[in-house]
């Protein structure tokens, strides 16, 4: 079993005491291409498949390099160094497996400080690129607005990874979780057991009081004449009649949600079937996904979900990977505000999430 030493993090986030796991593994990672159990094709993703990064324990005497991260010939994010295509580690014979969703138009290596930092402390972390809603290639209005669909994505990637012959024998199928940022925190809250309730979010986004979550930024990449041949198909019709349907998956036993999007498009009624462990960690400057409308209403409307909320200037991208001093650009999301330190932030939230998964995911 894993060695535990109680961490105090200090400083803008506060004081926060959590028990981690002893950090005595290197990281590895490889890269899967996952057939999924349906199309996917009516999503209008390039790609029809599942590609998804696998972050993984190896043991510490393999060296590990830096990564590269971004475009070919345009990294963007440090990452962690890894091991790459290492063996798994030998110290345990099973590990826990965390599933991650990335948010609005991000990508699985966006979050490579959350997923790499969980195998470094004993995890095997899995990344899916959510067709039609990724950084890998151009987005589709399908990505973007049938969200539930997102679920499926996780569940696929889950059954593939217990059947996958290098890594499925050595995941503790009784130690499963799921974390995700922005739109990825709505997409593990659904696995919980979260119901849509797309006419509440239509509402809310037709009122005065709409936010910047109705209107995210990276839809203007989308061709408007594209949206109504799209929401206009079979598919389309079919996929959001099934919108509020229930997408929990029995196997996940923990979710932990960073500045979860989309508080909105639930009521009081649509979370009462959340009965596993959620906790929920957001920023007090979020402008993108404001906590009142989303991570504080996910929370006041299911009282067994716990949030944290981090102070001081934490906003909404302060959660992606941190970004390579700019060179040709600079990536909006790259930007904190000042005195903002985004590895700390990183290195507090991701401890955190150990000591969460390690304590509700036990035997």
């Amino acid at each position: 079993m894993y060695r535990f030493l109680s961490v105090i993090v200090m400083g803008l986030l506060g004081t926060f005491s959590v028990s981690v796991g002893a950090q005595e593994f290197h990281v590895g990672k490889v890269n899967r291409f996952i057939k999924p159990s349906g199309p996917r094709n009516w999503r209008g993703a390039k790609t029809q498949g599942l590609i998804s990064d696998i972050w993984y324990p190896v043991n510490p005497k393999i060296p590990e390099q830096p990564p590269v991260i971004g475009p070919p010939g345009k990294p963007i994010f440090y990452g962690h160094p890894i091991a790459e295509h290492a063996s798994l580690s030998n110290i345990e014979t099973h590990y826990p497996l965390i599933l991650i969703s990335h948010g609005t138009g991000g990508s699985a290596d966006s979050l490579d400080w959350l997923g790499a930092e969980l195998a470094a402390h004993g995890f095997i972390a899995v990344g899916v690129n959510h067709p039609g809603n990724n950084a890998l290639e151009p987005y589709t209005w399908q990505g973007f607005n049938l969200w539930w669909e997102r679920t499926r994505d996780l569940s696929d990637v889950l059954d593939a990874m217990l059947k996958d012959e290098q890594f499925g024998s050595h995941i503790d199928e009784h130690r499963i979780g799921a974390a995700g940022f922005s739109l990825g925190g709505y997409t593990v809250l659904e696995l919980a057991g979260a119901r849509t309730n797309r006419a509440a979010l239509i509402r809310f986004c037709n009122s005065a009081q709409a936010d910047a979550v109705c209107t995210p930024p990276e839809m203007r990449e989308i061709p408007g004449a594209q949206h109504e041949i799209d929401a206009d198909s079979p598919e389309v019709k079919d996929s959001i009649a099934h919108s509020g349907d229930s997408y929990r998956d029995p196997r996940i036993r923990a979710v932990y949600a960073i500045a979860p999007a989309l508080g909105e498009a639930f009521e009081r009624e649509d979370l009462k079937d959340i009965h596993i462990p959620v906790r929920i960690v957001a920023g007090a400057s979020d402008k993108t996904v404001p906590p009142d409308t989303n991570a504080k209403r996910f929370a006041g409307l299911q009282p067994t979900i716990h949030l944290e909320m981090l102070p001081g200037g934490v906003a909404h991208y302060t959660f992606i990977d941190s970004c390579l001093p700019a060179k040709e650009y600079a990536p909006p999301f790259c930007g904190d505000f000042p005195g903002v330190d985004r590895a700390k932030v990183h290195a507090s939230v991701a401890a955190d999430a150990i000591s969460f998964f390690a304590t509700q995911m036990r035997h």
